[in-house]
């Protein structure tokens, strides 16, 4: 098996980060994995957002996130666990990640909020 691709935290650039979180799956699934106390498999995120996700789509995006240097993919079994690297991203860009996550939390509630909203004058 072809061994995983972690950047060192020295590596990691702000244009990879600003990149691997445009997409919303990839938001929600680091905004998930920074909160998270343990290590989560990538079947954990079939359906983080509204919608399920295909586990190939699921692939790419955690593969994405794993080489911007977010988050740590370790293999056990058939299964892949991943962790935040927030901690060691903040040390290298204080404030960054947070910012992104919580600009990310505030938006899908504002979302959240407009369609319960609308459904009750539907």
């Amino acid at each position: 098996m072809k061994p995983l691709l972690h950047p060192s935290v020295e590596d990691v650039s702000v244009e990879a980060i600003l990149h691997a979180l445009s997409d919303p799956v990839r938001v929600a699934i680091l905004a998930e994995l920074a909160y998270s106390q343990c290590s989560s498999t990538c079947s954990a995120f079939q359906n983080v957002i509204d919608k399920p996700v295909p586990k190939s789509t699921l692939s790419q995006h955690f593969k994405v996130l794993r080489e911007a240097g977010l988050i740590r993919a370790e293999r056990k079994g058939i299964e892949m666990h991943n962790t935040s690297r927030c901690a060691e991203i903040e040390e290298r860009f204080p404030g960054l990640i947070a910012s992104i996550v919580g600009a990310y939390t505030r938006q899908s509630q504002q979302k959240l909020k407009r369609t319960k909203s609308t459904r009750r004058t539907a």
